[in-house]
């Protein structure tokens, strides 16, 4: 996912102690400028440690409960492994989690975690009007593309859809599921053949992604049986019905990202 930052997330950058390639260095430039606002005007370093927080405070992550692998975080959170392991790091000394050795250890969220620890949650916290309008952007595409999709797609489309919801039945890790759904959704709209449609979703999507937080398994299984109607409204040729679902599915976002959580 990483190679969709430059184009992608505004702000999403790089580290010090990373490798930059030159389009994130002028992306960088820019955030300097004082018209910046919101994530944008975060660090990578910060976001990763607001988002894991957030997941903390809001008790989407449970106490006692092992944080996937770095590489994993990094992949879903589309960053470094570095700035992951400096966010893990940090988040540890400010008692949000804590790291235990041996077989059964790892970084795991505190038993007892420090609550609303990372100022950089306040800056998600104030993002609530820019997320709704993206999920309401996204909507408003994800109905059109899974009707389109349901009159283009060929049986290699809804293979390659149906693995898609395979893969993520068997996610160990909320970070395995959300890379997974991605490409579940990019893979969909390809399937319209509007190249210039795909471009435009694929630059809503990875903004509102910008805003994800982790989340149980068990959440995340519930969206993936909404995946698995879809293939199969697709499979159907019910365009209409794989609309309907597509709707919902994007439509309840604005009560389970950490917007509707606030209230």
């Amino acid at each position: 996912m990483s190679r969709f930052t430059d184009r992608y997330l505004e702000g999403m950058v790089g580290t010090p102690d990373e490798p930059t390639p030159a389009s994130t260095e002028e992306i960088d430039l820019s955030l300097n400028s004082p018209k910046l606002k919101g994530i944008r005007r975060l660090t990578a370093l910060d976001t990763v440690r607001a988002r894991i927080a957030m997941a903390v405070d809001f008790g989407l992550l449970s106490p006692g409960e092992r944080l996937p692998p770095t590489d994993a975080i990094a992949r879903a959170l589309d960053v470094g492994e570095i700035t992951v392991r400096r966010a893990l790091s940090s988040l540890c000394a400010d008692g949000v989690l804590e790291r235990r050795r041996g077989r059964k250890g790892g970084t795991l969220v505190a038993e007892q975690p420090t609550r609303k620890a990372v100022d950089a949650t306040e800056v998600y916290r104030g993002q609530t009007a820019e997320v709704h309008h993206l999920i309401d952007e996204r909507l408003v595409m994800e109905c059109g593309i899974a009707h389109l999709a349901t009159r283009a797609a060929n049986t290699a489309d809804l293979d390659e859809l149906q693995q898609l919801v395979e893969v993520m039945d068997k996610a160990e890790s909320w970070a395995e599921f959300h890379s997974c759904d991605e490409r579940f959704h990019l893979a969909l709209a390809r399937t319209t053949g509007l190249d210039e449609t795909v471009d435009t979703y694929a630059t809503v999507l990875r903004r509102l992604y910008a805003y994800y937080l982790p989340y149980p398994l068990a959440a995340l299984r519930e969206s993936n049986d909404e995946h698995r109607a879809l293939v199969e409204a697709m499979r159907a040729g019910d365009a209409a019905l794989a609309a309907d679902i597509a709707c919902r599915h994007v439509r309840t976002l604005h009560n389970t990202m950490f917007v509707g959580l606030t209230n």
